[in-house]
């Protein structure tokens, strides 16, 4: 392969977390204007269909080749979205596409490429609870597929020792339902209080589900992978309303920290 043909471009985009309306204009742009999405199956059947748009949709664990798949499309001229839910840089496919780009071919290099931001499922949630995200936080994905489990307890350790909130991604799997289980065992021995937990399912959906637990109610089934869990920091706070009046909690967290 000795060069890229002209008119070709990548653009890795977020979807935002399900709502139409929370995709940005700059996405919408770029997916009018592309010959060919490439993504997991249901983040590219979101994209509407028309005349000259290519759809090439695969299975969640085949990022690399997807990424290949499309670093050679955009090479051959061809305009090329990969797409993501959420934020394509928060574990998603941001991250893959340069992988790939860097393992392969130097031409690729040259590739007029672009990620776009979306708003990524955390945000989402943290809007809809209030502002639980507040102070400083920090984000962990729960699923042990490339990384192994003692990373994940050495992580979530060192981030209650840092008194941070936590946003977890990937909670709970049919196949790994230990996972979330071990997580919650963890946090109640480390934490050792009430702090609210934010289970935030398929949020700015028809299906949205969104509940306050303190932390020592939590149980495994209350999250799978529709689910960003928010756990807060020891200094969250709750915010009670009249939830018979369809006012649920704000949960929030200070922006400063007494000295």
């Amino acid at each position: 392969m000795s060069g890229v043909a002209q008119g070709g471009w990548l653009v890795i985009a977020g979807l935002g977390p399900g709502d139409w309306r929370l995709v940005t204009p700059e996405v919408e742009e770029a997916l009018a204007e592309a010959t060919d999405i490439i993504g997991y199956i249901p983040y590219v059947a979101r994209v509407p269909d028309r005349a000259g748009l290519v759809k090439h949709a695969s299975d969640n664990r085949v990022e690399i080749d997807r990424a290949r798949h499309a670093l050679e499309l955009a090479a051959k001229g061809r305009r090329v979205v990969v797409v993501s839910s959420g934020d394509p840089g928060v574990f998603a496919m941001a991250s893959a596409v340069f992988e790939a780009l860097e393992a392969g071919p130097e031409a690729w290099r040259a590739l007029d490429l672009r990620v776009l931001p979306g708003i990524t499922a955390m945000l989402a949630a943290s809007a809809r609870a209030g502002a639980p995200l507040g102070h400083d936080f920090c984000a962990i994905n729960l699923s042990d597929n490339l990384k192994p489990w003692a990373l994940i307890e050495k992580r979530l350790r060192l981030a209650v020792e840092g008194d941070f909130a936590m946003a977890f991604y990937n909670p709970r799997s049919k196949s790994r339902p230990e996972g979330f289980a071990r997580t919650l065992e963890l946090l109640n021995e480390t934490c050792g209080d009430r702090r609210p937990v934010i289970f935030a399912r398929a949020v700015s959906t028809p299906d949205e589900e969104l509940r306050v637990v303190p932390l020592p109610e939590c149980t495994p089934e209350m999250a799978d992978m529709r689910t960003v869990v928010i756990v807060g920091s020891s200094r969250t706070r709750i915010i009670a309303r009249d939830e018979a009046g369809a006012r649920s909690p704000i949960v929030y967290t200070p922006r400063s920290v007494p000295v």
